[in-house]
């Protein structure tokens, strides 16, 4: 899960048991969004809707001064972000399964990082994920600096109160599977300014602070932030960033795949296959991480920092 949780297992295992109610999730989504697809449908043939949707098509007006395409930084910040969001959420997940990891880490009290007290002992799960989180939230912070600088904060956050009245006619046009006519290239329609503002600007930072929340660095003084609630919302950001990126990337494939493709990965605005060429490529390279990050690994990358133990 995309934060800080490296609470130790010593403190209790967490039972597999606990993630069975998550698997329910999967149908449920599927008929609510059957029963959401007839809806939109539904209300599409109605004459108030059609004139809803004629007033406010989609997309709002740009400010003055919004950068028009996708530099380069920002294609291969997109890269590395999915590349770290797939292992963080594989970590957290085999964090939260409740079976006894493979081995145990405890960093060594020397060096760059010293503390008082003794350093506590972590799975090589948690390892990674603290390892993966790091990146993550440095390649987080240096996206936001880089959002600001060129000015390309103006296509994440609305500054008008229309966005919500196209954000709903946008979405009411995706359930009906009859997308909303814009060109990503210059901007976003309502729905995905409201979407991906609310992943930059608040789901991530959520993210982060609720896994900081979980850690051993987190003060003392501070300790009245509640643990269990905070660990609940810890998921369910997980739950998010997941249920997020399949409907964010099913969109991208069936609403223009090349030409979107070609846009975060090529920074072009053409058919060309260039851009679908580099996200093969992304691809290629998240799968061989995954491989990769196998305990024998991990265990001697860990043992860089610290002691390893099984």
């Amino acid at each position: 899960m995309p934060a800080l949780d490296p609470a130790p297992v010593s403190r209790g295992r967490i039972r597999s048991s606990r993630w069975f109610p998550l698997i329910w999730l999967v149908p449920i989504g599927l008929v609510l969004l059957v029963v959401a697809v007839l809806a939109a449908r539904w209300l599409r043939e109605l004459p108030d809707i059609q004139s809803f949707i004629a007033d406010y098509p989609g997309a709002t007006e740009l400010p003055a001064g919004t950068p028009v395409g996708f530099p380069w930084w920002l294609q291969w910040q997109h890269a590395l972000n999915a590349f770290f969001l797939l292992l963080i959420v594989r970590t957290g997940w085999q964090i939260g399964s409740g079976k006894r990891p493979p081995a145990f880490w405890t960093r060594r009290n020397d060096g760059l990082i010293r503390s008082k007290n003794p350093p506590k002992r972590h799975s090589i799960h948690v390892w990674f994920h603290l390892v993966l989180d790091a990146l993550w939230v440095a390649n987080g912070v240096l996206y936001w600096v880089l959002l600001f600088v060129s000015g390309q904060w103006l296509r994440l956050v609305p500054l008008s109160w229309d966005v919500v009245p196209h954000a709903v006619s946008a979405g009411i046009q995706y359930l009906s599977l009859d997308w909303p006519v814009h060109n990503g290239w210059i901007h976003y329609n309502g729905l995905q300014l409201l979407m991906y503002g609310f992943t930059v600007f608040i789901a991530a930072p959520l993210a982060l602070f609720t896994g900081l929340r979980l850690s051993t660095i987190w003060p003392a003084s501070l300790g009245w932030v509640p643990e269990k609630p905070t660990r609940t919302l810890h998921v369910w950001v997980m739950l998010y960033f997941i249920g997020f990126t399949i409907v964010h990337v099913g969109l991208v494939l069936t609403t223009g795949a090349v030409r979107n493709l070609n846009h975060m990965y090529a920074g072009r605005d053409d058919d060309s296959w260039i851009g679908l060429g580099v996200f093969a490529v992304s691809l290629i390279v998240m799968i061989v991480g995954w491989v990769v990050a196998r305990p024998a690994v991990l265990t001697r990358l860990a043992a860089l920092g610290g002691t390893v133990r099984k």
